[in-house]
């Protein structure tokens, strides 16, 4: 690897890793992938033999945190493994940088940081013990169009006022690994998984470019299992993922309003909702952004390219978009899927950032922001009502999912 490339391992070979992370580094210039860890070691290789096939490295693959970092090779580690392993993998690279092990200038956490806001807290105080530089994996507010649609919109806020409403809601028929279904491992449900996006992305389009100049007041939320506590649903995931949605749900459906506050004292409102039965053509995200004067909207499902395969051609149909329900009929197409969702424009930067010794745009600090979020929408979905911020204890607080106390069906109505 040349001297002045960045050597990047992952820990974690799933399909981010796989389908999104790995593929953008044959984009980026200043960065080769080095390594790839995940306990199952096939895995890891197969993600391995593809970067060596699209010319992005010639990565070492292995089973063990610990000889990825201590590969002289890696010079920074992208962590996208599963959720309840994210403390133990922190804690397990920086005794390896505090001993002397590896020679690491930089450590990118996959979202969301952590199942809780104390695991959050623990990941962050782990890394900021040491001089490693770090980021927040956030790919939505690196997406081209949110990039471009903030420019505009806040181009027209200087006459006609900052904007007062964003909204954001990720869909899809739900996640393609059995740890995601199972609330205590994943943390919950989509609002643990998906609601982290929404919650940054929101208060990214919200607040005054190249600042966070808000503040959390409120938060509101609705949870329910509407789909996959059905009986036939149940059974399905009982078969293919070994979880029990009867026994230990998780929600798939969400809905949360987060109030801030701006300097000027204005009250602000991100609207976020999510869900694990959308039956579509695949991954939908859809953001809008509205002022006084003006509005922006994005779906990532009207891309301006589609593709059509009958009856008979759909057998030999291949992978079309993101969660693609179905392998006939018309479907939407993203030629470049990752720069959509934000993550070759998001690596990029982050390469950059650890190159030049700085923290990413959107660090660890961040990461832990967004934790305390989705704790106070569990917060108030659980109470049933609105959760002051400032008055909410998010510490110690397990969502009830996680808890194994959440029945499944319309949360908080008693019928």
């Amino acid at each position: 690897m040349p001297a002045d490339k960045l050597g990047v391992g992952f820990v974690g070979a799933g399909f981010i890793t796989r389908e999104f992370h790995a593929a953008t580094f044959e984009r980026i210039r200043d960065a080769d992938v080095t390594g790839v860890m995940n306990p199952t070691v096939s895995k890891a290789e197969d993600v391995a033999d593809a970067c060596r096939e699209a010319g992005s490295g010639d990565p070492i693959a292995t089973g063990d945190v610990r000889e990825l970092v201590a590969d002289d090779d890696v010079d920074a580690v992208w962590v996208t493994s599963p959720n309840h392993t994210r403390v133990e993998t922190v804690e397990a690279i920086v005794e390896e940088v505090e001993q002397g092990g590896a020679d690491l200038s930089g450590i990118a956490m996959e979202k969301p940081l952590a199942r809780t806001v104390g695991e959050a807290e623990r990941i962050v105080e782990l890394v900021e013990g040491t001089d490693l530089n770090h980021a927040y994996l956030e790919n939505q507010v690196y997406m081209p169009g949110v990039d471009r649609m903030k420019e505009l919109l806040w181009d027209s806020a200087e006459g006609a006022g900052r904007p007062y409403l964003a909204r954001s809601a990720e869909e899809h028929a739900g996640p393609h690994s059995s740890w995601f279904w199972d609330p205590e491992r994943q943390g919950g449900g989509v609002l643990s998984d998906m609601m982290c996006h929404s919650h940054k992305v929101n208060r990214h389009l919200l607040s005054r470019p190249g600042e966070d100049d808000l503040t959390p007041i409120a938060v509101t939320c609705d949870i329910s299992t509407l789909k996959w506590g059905r009986d036939d649903y149940a059974a399905e995931l009982a078969e293919e993922y070994d979880v029990d949605y009867h026994e230990s749900p998780g929600e798939d459906y969400a809905s949360a309003s987060v109030f801030y506050e701006t300097p000027e004292g204005e009250l602000v409102v991100g609207e976020a909702t999510n869900s694990w039965c959308f039956v579509g053509s695949g991954l939908r995200i859809t953001i809008e952004l509205l002022g006084p004067e003006y509005s922006g909207t994005i779906n990532t499902l009207e891309s301006g390219t589609d593709v059509f395969f009958s009856d008979r051609a759909a057998e030999g149909a291949g992978y079309v978009v993101e969660k693609q329900a179905a392998d006939r009929g018309k479907m939407p197409v993203l030629p470049q899927e990752g720069a959509t969702y934000g993550y070759l424009d998001q690596n990029e930067h982050v390469v950059s950032a650890f190159r030049d010794g700085e923290n990413a745009q959107e660090d660890l600090h961040d990461g832990l922001e967004v934790a305390k979020l989705v704790a106070a929408s569990y917060l108030a979905a659980e109470r049933g009502e609105r959760v002051d911020f400032d008055d909410a204890a998010l510490s110690e607080y397990v969502p009830e999912p996680a808890r194994g106390e959440f029945e499944s069906g319309p949360a908080g109505i008693e019928r």
